[in-house]
């Protein structure tokens, strides 16, 4: 069956844990031994009634704040697909890790808390999401129940919103009404809002149209690992390893190796279960080639007709997410790209998004915490890449503090689908 991954979206206390673990109540995939330690925790609380985020929150602070502070990867399955939900965090202090939690996802639930609407954590979330590429974005106005089911709260946001995906170029988004604590519009549809006839959310979860791998079909593999045994059987054996982030391979297929600029063809595929002829995304591979060349971590294989782009300087959109520092001209930094990594040092910082208008400062002098904003980076070897929005693999890259490790940013290469970015190519 096919696949979908999901993330969840929005403020905190808008209901996302709560959401999630309706869908996993309703949909019966909760073990019997979760389902009797949730039930637990909701008689220390004094819940009357079974608190169903604790199905996904599993951390003792998450339970103890009622909040989501990790990212929680749930999964489930219906008779027409699969799924796998990342239940995000919605505080402020989390953002990174919604960030994380929402890399690889193919949809976008954003939860809005009817009371009170469109508030700029929401509206942060979107943007992240259509900076992460997400094509799909689907609205629960949640808390239905809370404002007695009136139809004239619902239209007012998704006319708010609507505005706001217009101006993100966001082409898919759906809304749906609900009550995630009573189960309305999440499996079952609700009788008690009949002026709403588009479905359930899973219905619309299980037959939306996705294209399966979220990138470009051009043939792309990070080389992870240079296999060389050194033994008198294979004393001239060299295997490069890795994960097949886009694309197919064939045995004799012409190839490019980057950043040296080089052309071979394949003679080999290997797998864990054998050689192949053909392998392809995301399958993990040992390739071997003909020519003898050097190819170390972080050099990229790919086709030989559709090469990306090498440089040691770009400019990419980023989100800050430092706590203990801002960014700035200058700043020295570390960055993880594929399976490489390098120093970099922000050389110019060029803009900054406001999330509430979309608006860009071109004159802004840092970025603090959860801010996104556009960088030139220069790095201390050269980066292979495509832009995000062709390939979000080759195209992403992670910021890490030289000195502690600390992961400060997450960014994509290329220019945003949104905003006043004028005469920044």
């Amino acid at each position: 069956m096919e696949l979908l991954r999901i993330a969840t979206a929005g403020s905190v206390d808008d209901g996302k844990s709560t959401l999630i673990g309706r869908l996993l109540f309703d949909s019966k995939a909760i073990q019997d031994d979760v389902l009797s330690a949730a039930e637990s925790a909701s008689r220390r609380q004094s819940n009357e009634y079974l608190n169903l985020a604790l199905l996904t929150d599993g951390l003792r602070a998450e339970r103890e704040q009622g909040i989501t502070i990790d990212v929680a990867y749930r999964y489930f399955s219906t008779s027409l697909r699969k799924f796998i939900l990342a239940d995000t965090p919605g505080h402020v202090q989390y953002t990174r890790n919604m960030v994380t939690g929402a890399s690889t996802a193919d949809v976008a639930l954003v939860i809005i808390d009817a009371r009170n609407g469109v508030v700029e954590q929401s509206r942060r979330h979107a943007v992240i999401a259509t900076l992460l590429g997400i094509k799909h974005v689907v609205v629960c106005v949640n808390k239905m129940d809370l404002v007695e089911y009136d139809e004239s709260v619902f239209t007012s946001i998704r006319k708010e919103l609507d505005q706001f995906f217009e101006r993100l170029n966001v082409e898919c988004a759906h809304y749906v009404p609900m009550s995630a604590l009573h189960g309305d519009n999440v499996v079952e549809s609700s009788a008690k809002m009949p002026w709403y006839t588009e479905g359930p959310l899973l219905k619309h979860l299980e037959e939306l149209e996705i294209t399966g791998t979220p990138i470009d079909d051009s043939f792309r593999l990070p080389v992870q690992y240079v296999i060389r045994p050194l033994t008198e059987e294979h004393h001239d054996y060299r295997g490069y390893a890795g994960s097949i982030r886009s694309g197919t391979v064939e045995v004799g297929q012409q190839v490019g190796i980057l950043p040296a600029g080089k052309t071979t063809s394949v003679t080999a595929i290997e797998t864990p279960d054998g050689e192949v002829d053909r392998a392809e995304w995301p399958d993990a591979v040992t390739i071997r080639i003909e020519d003898d060349i050097d190819i170390s971590r972080g050099d990229l294989i790919c086709a030989a007709d559709g090469v990306p782009r090498v440089t040691q300087e770009f400019i990419a959109t980023v989100c800050w997410m430092s706590e203990s520092k801002e960014l700035r001209p200058g700043t020295m930094l570390r960055i993880k790209h594929t399976t490489r990594s390098a120093r970099a040092m922000v050389t110019e910082l060029r803009s900054r998004v406001d999330v509430g208008t979309l608006s860009v400062d071109p004159n802004c002098q840092s970025l603090a915490l959860n801010e996104i904003g556009r960088i030139s980076l220069k790095t201390s070897a050269p980066i292979v890449y495509d832009d995000y929005s062709v390939n979000r693999v080759t195209g992403s890259f992670i910021l890490m503090d030289e000195a502690t490790n600390e992961t400060v940013a997450a960014g994509m290469i290329g220019k945003p689908g949104f905003g006043d970015f004028e005469g920044d190519e």
